[in-house]
């Protein structure tokens, strides 16, 4: 009965045994090196139980393996015993498993972890983090892209694990998130020192088409391309080159960004200072033109003062002309100051002022009566523009054109490039115009015939033809038409036949047309003016005498 209830006692403990030290597959055990042959560690994981680990598995990534014999080490037991009664161990897996409990650990507390960049994958990197292989995106590499990572390669560095998936193996992790970390520190020390006002040296780090990056020592400022110099910078490079130390201003400072705007022409004399006392109001002076527009032109006055001369202000004859056409980038050219406003730095400046009113210079050389020839620059339906001298145009109107014939019809007589005379009418400075005359060339024949002729004047004029309507006549080359019922008192003699071409007939001004140009005759007028003055001078008709007596009576004192 006591032998029975040992050897059931000593079961149950070589159970319990068996139970407690017989390490479990797929756990991780203690080993001790026992034998290094044919690349291969021979470990003994205890029990009697020995494994075979390739030397490789005691590497890190781009260095030589370290065991040795005697070295107490954790692998990764597979199985506990394979074909050849050996068991199944692996260190990389039990490395693997060590690196993502700590891993882990270090994700959930969101810790760095110590790592190096052994290899390149689509994307990025991959990085061994002890035993545990992370990708490394190409983009959390650098605050800035990285064209060259060799330097990076191998080297132990702390990277931020940014996910992981244990059930997957998947680590991103990021060696940006560990620099702009460092680097806020920085720029927050960096900035703690900076002031607003402060002139520091620096070094230029970068150039762009807007400004240049300046490293301050751990941070970086932007000198923007308008505040480099008082004057017109087209592009940083034409004062900056990376590297060079450049010393500056800080402009401005902003807490909540760590942005820094900083200045050169701040630390220079301002040249606004002194443009008023030294660029008066009408006063001229020479300048390049630095930029051209479609509203005009910039002129620089000297470094740092630039003046607008407006696409108006550049000539006195080019109204609708681009600025190109009239002067070009780098020229040299007189200009008068027109308006300065302080406040807003700019100046106003006139080109065309510099030269005399071609209108005032013309009127001055040709007062009006002047006879003037050009060449006919345009027509239109209102009249013809003649070239005069320095490119300025005069107008002859329609009514201008001839005195016999209607505007309308004079102005077929003319074409484009025809060169015509005409003779300066007037000339209006204030509007620039030009009023010039075709007509008036051979004089005004109109006014110089009926110069001595006034309404009621007797005159003899010529007939030159007959029509049914009454007959045309002549006086002094001027054409006029008395009509029938004009043709005498008596209605009996109202007849045009009456009369022949050459007869010279007298007959009394009734009106004078300038504007149409024609005289109003009658012989009926003139009959009846003599029969008044008659009538007045010898009886009257009270007097009871016939009008035959009367003239008879007349016709005897003429005797």
């Amino acid at each position: 009965m006591a032998q029975n209830t040992s050897m059931e006692e000593f079961e149950a403990l070589l159970a319990e045994s068996f139970e407690i030290d017989t390490p479990d597959e797929g756990s991780v055990v203690k080993g001790k090196v026992i034998a290094v042959e044919a690349g291969q560690a021979i470990i003994d994981v205890g029990y009697k139980m020995e494994g075979r680990v390739d030397l490789k598995e005691f590497a890190n990534p781009g260095e030589a393996p370290e065991v040795a014999v005697g070295d107490e080490v954790e692998v990764y037991l597979d199985r506990v015993e394979n074909a050849r009664g050996e068991a199944v161990i692996s260190r990389e897996k039990a490395r693997r498993e060590e690196a993502w409990d700590r891993l882990e650990k270090a994700y959930a507390d969101e810790e760095r972890v110590e790592g190096a960049i052994f290899g390149r994958v689509k994307g990025g990197f991959t990085v061994d983090l002890g035993g545990a292989v992370a990708f490394l995106p190409g983009s959390q590499v650098d605050v800035r892209p990285v064209r060259d990572a060799g330097p990076l390669m191998g080297l132990k560095q702390p990277f931020q694990i940014l996910k992981m998936d244990r059930r997957r193996g998947n680590i991103v992790v990021s060696r940006r998130a560990i620099l702009e970390e460092s680097r806020a520190e920085q720029r927050a020390e960096v900035i703690g020192n900076l002031s607003e006002g402060m002139a520091v040296e620096g070094v230029v780090k970068n150039i762009t088409e807007y400004g240049a990056f300046v490293d301050l020592g751990g941070v970086d400022g932007l000198l923007h391309v308008t505040d480099m110099a008082w004057r017109r910078v087209n592009h940083p490079s034409e004062i900056l080159s990376i590297g060079e130390t450049v010393k500056v201003q800080v402009v401005k400072i902003n807490k909540e960004t760590h942005r820094i705007s900083l200045g050169m022409k701040q630390l220079q004399a301002d040249p606004w200072d002194a443009v008023e006392a030294k660029y008066p109001l009408e006063s001229t002076h020479m300048g390049r033109v630095t930029n051209i527009t479609d509203y005009g032109a910039f002129v620089e006055l000297e470094p740092g003062v630039e003046g607008l001369v407006h696409v108006s202000e550049m000539s006195w004859t080019k109204k609708n002309v681009h600025p190109g056409k009239i002067v070009s980038t780098s020229q040299e050219v007189e200009v008068m100051v027109l308006e300065i406003d302080s406040t807003k730095r700019r100046v106003s400046l006139g080109l065309k002022q510099t030269m005399r009113n071609p209108w005032e210079v013309f009127a001055e050389n040709n007062p009006e009566g002047t006879e003037v020839e050009g060449e006919v620059k345009n027509i239109t339906e209102f009249g013809l523009f003649i070239g005069l001298d320095n490119d300025i145009d005069g107008m002859v109107h329609l009514s201008d054109l001839s005195w016999e014939e209607r505007g309308e019809d004079a102005i077929q007589n003319y074409r484009k490039g025809d060169m015509v005379k005409a003779v300066v009418t007037e000339v209006d400075t204030d509007k620039e115009r030009i009023s010039l005359s075709v007509k008036a060339l051979g004089g005004d024949k109109f006014a110089e015939a009926t110069g001595g002729v006034k309404r009621g004047s007797i005159i003899t004029v010529e007939v030159t033809a007959i029509e049914d309507g009454g007959i045309e006549v002549e006086y002094e080359g001027m054409k006029s038409f008395i009509r029938r019922s004009d043709l005498s008192r008596d209605r009996a003699d109202q007849r045009p036949e009456r009369f022949g071409v050459g007869d010279k007939v007298d007959v009394r001004v009734t009106n004078i047309d300038s504007k149409t140009r024609r005289l109003g005759l009658s012989i009926k007028a003139r009959e009846i003016a003599e029969e008044k003055e008659a009538v007045e001078q010898y009886g009257s008709s009270d007097s009871g005498a016939s009008l035959g007596d009367i003239l008879g009576a007349a016709l005897k004192g003429d005797e």
